[in-house]
């Protein structure tokens, strides 16, 4: 039994291990619950209400398992299920325990990373619908011009590992020359899917000279150590031994082990676990 709680952190697949990664390289004393919800992914074409009550079910478990603070990792639960959470299902059921996202902690910051002020952004159907990406990013840097572009057979690639093969290469150019075609003084591209980082030399080998590739796993990283800093009530009910705990909502998890390693850098064991039994 651990003192404290852990970390938790959501994501649909795998793909919010590289945020996980990130996090853990600058918090690495704390302990940490991961769940992939890969027996339901992918996420970036479904609807709110699906997305919200998959997400919700995932965040009740990790509560469950002792975790007062749970991170999502991922642009479209964060997008469409976020502040539902916050705002409708935690209120009077919740009040000791935190929901954070990513898109949040990105859009603050997105606007040092371009010249030109024109960013483009990289996501899944359901992010770019949302249009949460535009009201965040408007608000911490109002002289930004925004263009998104959906990738909806990115993350699909990704997920069944053909990311790194010749036939993603087709894919990969064909959103980035449609993101491209909006504006050509667009000199900063944000990786606005946890999966995408996987695909980020492919990426960078059909993109102009001088873009700015910008993937999420370090922002998310450092605002959570900010975070912690600014709320140590929270930051006293962490545990601290080091310990990450994996788990899955696909009871192939050989499979799942596999792709989580190339994903987090180290090896990854997993369990399998169904959180509509659980919920």
């Amino acid at each position: 039994m651990l003192s404290g709680g852990p970390i938790g952190v959501f994501d649909s697949g795998i793909g919010g291990l590289t945020v996980f990664r990130s996090i853990v390289e600058q918090l690495p004393r704390y302990d940490y619950l991961y769940l992939g919800d890969n027996g339901r992914a992918p996420y970036g074409n479904r609807s709110f209400k699906t997305i919200h009550q998959y997400t919700w079910e995932c965040v009740q478990w990790m509560f469950k398992q002792g975790c007062p603070l749970v991170i999502l990792a991922c642009n479209t639960a964060s997008a469409k299920a976020l502040r539902t959470i916050q705002q409708q299902d935690m209120p009077g059921l919740h009040t000791d325990k935190r929901v954070l996202g990513v898109i949040r902690p990105t859009a603050e910051v997105i606007g040092n990373y371009t010249q030109t002020k024109q960013i483009g952004v990289l996501g899944t159907k359901g992010t770019v619908q949302s249009g949460s990406y535009l009201l965040e990013i408007e608000h911490f840097f109002p002289e930004l011009k925004v263009y998104q572009q959906a990738c909806p057979l990115w993350v699909p690639l990704i997920e069944n590992g053909e990311y790194n093969k010749p036939g993603a290469d087709y894919y990969v150019k064909l959103y980035l020359d449609q993101l491209m075609q909006q504006s050509p003084g667009i000199d900063t591209i944000l990786l606005a899917c946890t999966h995408y980082p996987l695909l980020q030399d492919k990426i960078k080998a059909y993109l102009p000279a001088g873009i700015n590739v910008v993937a999420q796993g370090d922002i998310v990283a450092t605002s959570l150590v900010d975070y912690l800093q600014r709320h140590p009530e929270m930051e006293q009910r962490l545990s601290k031994n080091g310990h990450r705990f994996f788990y899955t909502t696909i009871d192939d998890t050989p499979d799942f082990d596999h792709h989580a390693t190339l994903f987090f850098g180290t090896q990854v064991k997993s369990e399998f676990v169904d959180v509509r039994e659980e919920c």
